[in-house]
């Protein structure tokens, strides 16, 4: 599942960080602490490797 804004892709890239133990999961915030919990890692890489260039900078 792509990320439909760049907010979206930003928090999951964190989650997916904390998944893989790259960071510490006490460092979320937001929208990241919920995805870090609620979807896998497979997820997580979709939507964090979604393509920049044409999504708008938050959902409306």
């Amino acid at each position: 599942m792509p990320a439909t804004s760049k907010a979206q892709q930003k928090a999951a890239g964190a989650a997916l960080a904390a998944k893989r133990g790259e960071m510490k999961k006490s460092e979320l915030k937001g929208a990241s602490k919920q995805m870090v919990e609620s979807m896998s890692e497979k997820e997580l890489d979709e939507m964090a490797s979604t393509k920049r260039k044409k999504l708008p900078n938050k959902k409306s």
